[in-house]
């Protein structure tokens, strides 16, 4: 069975919204001497970590919209499903762009609390739509748990910054 043309505009649009948070956050991303240089945990995930699981998120957030979407009653769910999605795209951005631009770990943790609560959010109005959708966000929801502890300990170990 062919892909319906249903799902050809979500998963086009999804993808492509992916790809371009992934390309923002990489380019953002400056993995160079400061961050180098900065002390971490022992339990710091490798470098080699970080890419695999971005793309695995990545990958879920998709099929988490599309299932989603799909299952939309009406126009207001949907692009409320849309605004959600693109608030945590954004605020996942911003975090990059505060830790390692600005290279300010300590605004960094507090901008996470919001992406955390921006992927919670995102989590509880799937789980209205689509369970499937909701299950697949759990990792992510899970990594940035993990980065927001990893975020802490980078702001204990080396602050103050400014």
């Amino acid at each position: 069975m062919s892909m319906s043309k249903s799902w050809i505009l979500p998963v086009t649009i999804a993808g492509l919204a992916a790809l371009g948070v992934a390309a923002i956050g990489g380019t953002i991303t400056d993995l160079g001497p400061w961050y180098e240089g900065l002390n971490k945990p022992d339990w710091n995930p490798p470098r080699a970590a970080f890419p695999i699981a971005w793309t695995t998120i990545f990958a879920l957030a998709v099929i988490a919209f599309v299932s989603a979407w799909r299952k939309s009653p009406s126009t207001k769910v949907s692009d409320t499903l849309i605004g959600l999605f693109a608030a945590n795209a954004f605020l996942n951005i911003v975090w990059s762009l505060i830790f390692f631009r600005l290279q300010r770990p300590d605004w960094a943790f507090f901008e996470l609390i919001l992406l955390w609560v921006s992927i919670l959010a995102v989590i509880i109005y799937c789980w209205r739509l689509s369970r499937f959708a909701s299950l697949l966000l759990l990792p992510y929801l899970v990594w940035v748990t993990i980065a927001g502890a990893l975020n802490w300990e980078i702001v204990q170990l080396n602050g103050p910054f400014g």
